[in-house]
């Protein structure tokens, strides 16, 4: 896989040796156990897979080559290039504006905007009618588009099952800015709507059979449907897709859903099952699905608590705190300092996105065993950081360079 330039700032020279060493050991990635930092009366379990994907490495080469490749010219952000606060903040100290915030409310006017501007497309991509208001204004995005190449890979995928005849179901928040973009992307091909989460998709289902007054529909759904839609034929034949960074378990849990609806319903064999039903599993992320399936690793470890770090509107972090709550006590930060010391921790709750300060989160314990994990966006630096803090309350972080130096051999 492609290695790109970033800036060392987000590098680490602890993470950086761990994942060269597992890397080394298990190059096919089957391996899904935790790494274990042994620092005496702390034992730190490490996920398998976390923190920067492709496609974020991808998005920060290009945003900070593009800087240093333009120094006097206006450079703008159509929104947060990845959902990380320091990564954002570091590109508006370089000088970068953000032309909307992440719902896509406008922070600049689009019409302050020039040719002799440079517009950078962030990682989660953009919708049609903007991609066309930039080329309208003779603003050439293409060297500038860091999309995700996973995320355009769902966006052709639509394409293809829309020129057989079928309509596209999006599993994704629809607030969430790749979920606006995707779905840009697929109703400009094809009927399309946007299911949240499996509940929806249960009342989705109930338009395919009929069992729903198809009236409703537009109201239950108002807002995530296709312009035309229309709910007596456009859920005949269909394929799911998903926002990349939902949990890959829950998307294949609504497809399954779905196409055992239309089984039953149309009375299909597996030789007619396509006849309503596309196949698309191979739109899920490859990272999504590591990470996920790391912290299941993880969690195969009796610990006393997890720590999952990263931005808090990070999508694809927020599943994995969601995975590790359901195992054991777990707390959300974005950076070291939310550890304010051995007793207290500022935790953020996935949902609800309000911070909270819990006392006492270390437990009276001989020897404290931590899982830490963090989200695709979330630089290795600022792991390194939580694990610097946490091993300073047991005045053991001297003993992170022999760690080092151990994963280096």
């Amino acid at each position: 896989m492609k290695q790109f330039t970033i800036p060392n700032i987000y590098r680490s020279n602890l993470i950086g040796a761990v994942k060269n060493k597992r890397k080394q050991e298990d190059k096919l990635k089957k391996d899904y156990t935790p790494t274990l930092l042994n620092l005496g009366t702390l034992h730190i379990y490490l996920a398998r897979h976390f923190g920067f994907c492709y496609g974020v490495e991808n998005a920060i080469e290009i945003a900070f080559k593009t800087i240093d490749e333009n120094p006097g010219k206006r450079i703008f952000l159509l929104s947060e290039m990845i959902h990380n606060p320091q990564v954002n903040t570091d590109l508006k100290e370089r000088g970068i504006q953000f032309l909307q915030d992440t719902y896509g409310n406008q922070l600049i006017d689009f019409n302050t905007i020039t040719s002799n501007d440079i517009v950078l497309i962030p990682a989660f991509g953009t919708t049609l009618v903007i991609e066309k208001l930039l080329k309208d204004k003779g603003i050439s995005t293409e060297k500038y588009n860091t999309t995700c190449p996973f995320v355009e890979k769902v966006w052709n995928r639509s394409e293809q099952i829309a020129s057989k005849g079928y309509s596209i179901v999006i599993h994704g928040k629809p607030k969430h800015e790749e979920t606006r973009a995707t779905f840009s992307h697929a109703s400009n091909y094809c009927p399309s709507v946007i299911v949240n989460d499996m509940s929806e998709a249960v009342e989705l289902a109930k338009y395919i059979t009929k069992e729903k007054d198809s009236n409703l529909f537009y109201s239950e759904f108002a807002g995530r449907y296709s312009e035309g839609f229309d709910i007596t034929k456009d859920v005949q034949r269909f394929g799911v897709v998903n926002q990349t960074t939902q949990l890959a378990s829950d998307t294949q849990a609504i497809s399954d859903y779905l196409k055992q609806v239309v089984t039953s319903y149309y009375q299909l064999t597996e030789n007619t099952l396509s006849n309503h039903f596309a196949d698309t599993r191979d739109t899920l992320c490859y990272a999504t699905n590591d990470n996920q399936t790391a912290v299941s690793g993880l969690l195969e470890v009796d610990a006393d608590f997890a720590l999952v770090i990263g931005g808090y509107n990070s999508s694809n972090t927020s599943h994995l705190v969601e995975l590790c709550e359901q195992k054991l006590p777990t707390y959300f930060i974005d950076s070291a300092q939310r550890m304010l010391n051995n007793t207290q921790i500022v935790n953020c709750n996935w949902v609800t996105k309000q911070l909270t300060t819990v006392s006492n989160y270390i437990p009276p314990t001989q020897t404290l065993k931590v899982l830490i994990t963090s989200g695709a966006s979330c630089p290795d630096s600022l792991v390194e950081e939580v694990i610097t803090r946490l091993a300073s309350f047991y005045g053991v972080e001297g003993r992170l360079q022999e760690l080092i130096n151990n994963f280096s051999m």
